[in-house]
């Protein structure tokens, strides 16, 4: 996939991105908690804390990933990439513990209810704050993730994510809320039934947040599919016979690959230069001009 924006713009993209849903993330923050609790509604308190845990990763994003889009230094030769990916891990930790959090609570409430005690009603207006959430949370989706997927960024694919999980929870909030209000006494157990179903929510996408993010962390390989499409544009590249020891890895919004080109044995060490430059020419045409790439140059025999 081919970058469209330098480094520059796409942290500019960045920001702009996560601020719009810091303070879309703010006001729901605000508007969950207070009719949550003034409306007994413990799914809508689960909703606020999740909007909470969202609000918290538009903070870490923003303040990571200005460190991520540095220039390489001495210290940090390959640059800052991996700042990025650390912070799509601490999205992924801070959201299972919100979940552990709300799941817990919700499940207290489901034995007191069990046991007869009778759950407070939830006010209307805690039905409408939450279809206030699910539209505002899928608007933050569509619109991070856009951006996301336009420049590449695990860090804000995965804070899109977060968005829709949140939007989704928001669904199951609703349904609770609403059997809880309209049903009578011997339904209200559904509110704290859709706050655990909320819990589950958080946790799935902490997972799916974390697990390809860990992976980089811990050097794992590209995808099958783009080692497949490195592999058909060296192999197409002139005075290139073949190749091998293809190695790859991810660092941050960039990719890092080296491997070992054959060329013919006959051809000067200035000819040999001109190709593997036209392997790294190609490859940073389709898949970023911030990629990083080893050739090492061997004689076909």
């Amino acid at each position: 996939m081919m970058h469209t924006a330098t480094a520059k713009n796409e942290l500019s993209i960045i920001r702009k991105v996560t601020l719009v849903g810091f303070w879309i993330n703010a006001a729901l923050v605000l508007l969950k908690l207070f009719f949550g609790y003034w409306g007994h509604s413990d799914a809508l308190v689960a909703d606020g804390y999740h909007s909470v845990s969202d609000f918290v990763t538009d903070f870490i994003v923003l303040f990571f990933i200005g460190i991520a889009y540095k220039r390489a230094d001495k210290d940090h030769p390959y640059g800052h990439g991996k700042y990025e990916t650390a912070a799509t891990v601490l999205i992924g930790i801070i959201l299972l513990i919100v979940a552990v959090f709300i799941g817990l609570k919700g499940i207290m409430n489901i034995i007191r209810a069990a046991e007869g005690i009778v759950l407070p009603k939830p006010d209307i207006l805690t039905l409408i704050v939450t279809l206030i959430s699910i539209f505002a949370k899928e608007f933050c989706y569509r619109y991070t993730i856009k951006y996301g997927k336009k420049i590449n960024s695990s860090v804000v694919i995965a804070n899109a994510w977060h968005h829709r999980s949140d939007s989704l929870s928001s669904i199951a909030t609703l349904i609770g809320i609403s059997f809880a209000i309209f049903l009578g006494p011997s339904w209200r157990i559904l509110d704290p039934i859709a706050a655990v179903v909320v819990a589950v929510f958080i946790a799935v996408s902490a997972i799916k947040i974390a697990k390809p993010a860990i992976r980089e962390l811990l050097e794992v390989s590209l995808p099958k599919e783009q080692l497949d499409e490195i592999s058909k544009i060296v192999i197409n590249i002139p005075g290139v016979k073949k190749f091998h020891n293809l190695r790859s890895r991810r660092n941050g919004h960039f990719y890092i690959v080296d491997l070992n080109i054959h060329v013919d044995p006959d051809i000067t060490v200035r000819a040999a230069h001109e190709i593997a430059n036209d392997v790294e020419d190609d490859l940073k045409k389709h898949f970023g001009r911030d990629m990083i790439i080893y050739v090492h140059i061997e004689p076909e025999l």
